[in-house]
Order: C-alpha cells, then sequence, then structure tokens
C-alpha cells in the first residue's frame, strides 16, 4: 500500500513540474512545480504538505505572468483544472482537519491575487472548480464537508455579490447537515408491510444508508455491486452491516413495484413523513447518495461515491 501511494505522489510530483503548453496559446507558462522539503520522507507528512502547499507558487502575489485574461495565472485553464483534479485527490488523502487547513490556504492565497490584480482569473477559477469536484453530486470526488467550509467563508466575502453570498449562505446551511464525526440526524422509515422503524433502532456496528429510486440505474448499479461483493454480503449475514434501502418521494406505488428487486436481508423502507426530503433532515442532493456511520450512528462517509464506500466497508471486515 505505501509503494502505491508513494509512486502516485512521485507521479503528481512529476506532472506538477512539467505543465503542457497549448499550441494556440504560445504565452502561457507551465504550472509552477512544487518541491517536497528535503529530508522529508514521511508518508503522511508528505501527503499533508501536498494539500497544504500545492497551489503556493502559482498564487504568490509576486509573481509575474503574461496579461492575457483568457488564461489563470498566465497558466491555461486546462492546466490549471488537471492540477485541481489531482490536488483535490491528495486532499482525499488526508483527514478533516488537514483538508479545511488545506482548502482555506488556497482561499486566501487566491483571494490575495484577486485583491492584487483580478485580471489574474485565480480567486474565480478556484471558486469554479471548487463546486465542479468538491460539490457536483456526479464528482467522483465530491466531499460536501470540505466545500461546505469553502462556502461559509464565501457568504462573507465582500468580493462576492450579495445575492451570490445567500445562494453560499445557504448551500452552508446545508452543507452543515449530518457533518462526518456528528450524529446522523434520526428518522423513521416504513417497509413494505407496514411496520415503522427508526434509523436509532436498528442494532449493527455498520449501517449503509442508501437513499435510492426505483427504476434509477445508477441505483441498480450499487445494488448490484453490493450484492455481487462476497465480503459485503457476508458482513450482513453475520449481522456486522445493515443497510438501510430508503426511498423519499411520493411515488409509493412505484416502491412497491420495484421491492423484488431488492435484498430481502436489507432494510427497504420509504418515508411516510416526508421529512427527510421536505424538512431537509438530509441533503440528498441526487440519487442514489450513501451515508455510512458507526454503531452510535455518528456519520463516518456523507454522500460518499460507491468505489470509495465499498473498499472502506471491505476494509473493516472482521
Amino acid at each position: 500500500m505505501t509503494g502505491r501511494i508513494t509512486a502516485f505522489l512521485i507521479v503528481l510530483l512529476v506532472s506538477a513540474g512539467c505543465g503542457n503548453r497549448k499550441a494556440e496559446q504560445p504565452a502561457a507558462l507551465p504550472f509552477p512545480a512544487i518541491t517536497l522539503p528535503a529530508m522529508m520522507d514521511d508518508r503522511d507528512e508528505s501527503v499533508r504538505y501536498l494539500a497544504e502547499h500545492w497551489w503556493d507558487n502559482f498564487t504568490a502575489t509576486d509573481r509575474t505572468y503574461p496579461s492575457d485574461t483568457s488564461l489563470v495565472d498566465g497558466v491555461a485553464f486546462q492546466e490549471v483544472e488537471q492540477k485541481f483534479a489531482d490536488w483535490v485527490s491528495v486532499v482525499g488523502m488526508v483527514d478533516m482537519s488537514h483538508a479545511r487547513k488545506s482548502v482555506n490556504r488556497l482561499y486566501e492565497r487566491s483571494l490575495a491575487c484577486e485583491k492584487k490584480d483580478s485580471s489574474s482569473n485565480v480567486f474565480e477559477t478556484m471558486i469554479k472548480l471548487m463546486d465542479k469536484y468538491l460539490y457536483d453530486p456526479n464528482s467522483p470526488v465530491r466531499n460536501e464537508d470540505v466545500y461546505g467550509f469553502l462556502v461559509e467563508r464565501l457568504a462573507s466575502c465582500d468580493r462576492v455579490v450579495p445575492d451570490i453570498r445567500k445562494r453560499y449562505e445557504r448551500e452552508a446551511r446545508l452543507c452543515a447537515l449530518n457533518r462526518v464525526g456528528t450524529k446522523a440526524a434520526d428518522f423513521r422509515f416504513t417497509d413494505r408491510r407496514g411496520k415503522t422503524y427508526s434509523l436509532y433502532g436498528i442494532d449493527a456496528p455498520m449501517i449503509l444508508l442508501f437513499f435510492s429510486n426505483p427504476g434509477c440505474n445508477a441505483c441498480m448499479d450499487i445494488i448490484n455491486g453490493l450484492k455481487g461483493s462476497p465480503v459485503i454480503s457476508s458482513m450482513i449475514s453475520a449481522g456486522t452491516l445493515a443497510v438501510l434501502n430508503i426511498y423519499i418521494d411520493e411515488d409509493i406505488a412505484a416502491w412497491r413495484d420495484y421491492m423484488p428487486v431488492y435484498p430481502e436481508e436489507w432494510y427497504n423502507g420509504f418515508d411516510p413523513d416526508y421529512v427527510i426530503r421536505t424538512d431537509m433532515l438530509y441533503n440528498v442532493r441526487a440519487i442514489p447518495s450513501l451515508y455510512l456511520l458507526d454503531e452510535d450512528k455518528t456519520v463516518i462517509m456523507k454522500d460518499a461515491p460507491e468505489s470509495r464506500v465499498f473498499s472502506f466497508i471491505e476494509g473493516q471486515a472482521f
């Protein structure tokens, strides 16, 4: 595992130091390289350093760059976006406190670039990319908690117009729901036989909360992935993992018709009170959505991509 991570970091470092120039933009600069400090050979320390300092050379306010507004601080947008995607992958390898610290550093340095010269395009580009990679429901590296920290800052930023700040205020409130490390909101659900349960009434070392819809292709992929994992199937059979497959919309007839698709060993239910959606107990921005909880109903993962959720669950098998 350490070898694979080390190789990944080497690829990122090489990538960060050899930007591709676009033929149609001969004036574009390569993305400035980031170099690990000498003698830093601890894996975790190196990852944290990369997450925090990835953008330092790019956002240096004493940097000179071509005055071309089609560029981002002198670098082609496509290259900046690729480096951003690489950086988000690194941020996903650190704990939440270091992830927030890294986002805050990028925010502060991008804002300093904006204040020095708004034509640098850094501030608006970083906001755009954070929304695309950290908050878009289709992003495979989305992280609502990290994005929520950013929009808390943007909601009070005088460089953002008032109407957009109001949008960020709302997003910050939604992102604050069921954060990783906090207790998940309780709710009740009803199964096809009319029996009512509550989230907090489910007793299992780990709970996978799966918001799904009948006929949803992406939901079917998750169902097949869970059924096709021998490790996860054995955990469900042993009672060490409970799957709560919850429908939060109104077409209960369609949900009942779809019941043969759902494994009987799961808790398959619907929200009879419509509070999950209408009262915003959970910020379910798209279906499907996966949450992973521990036995105390503390959130381990929030609206996380299924590949990451499955890998984590399988790694906890005992």
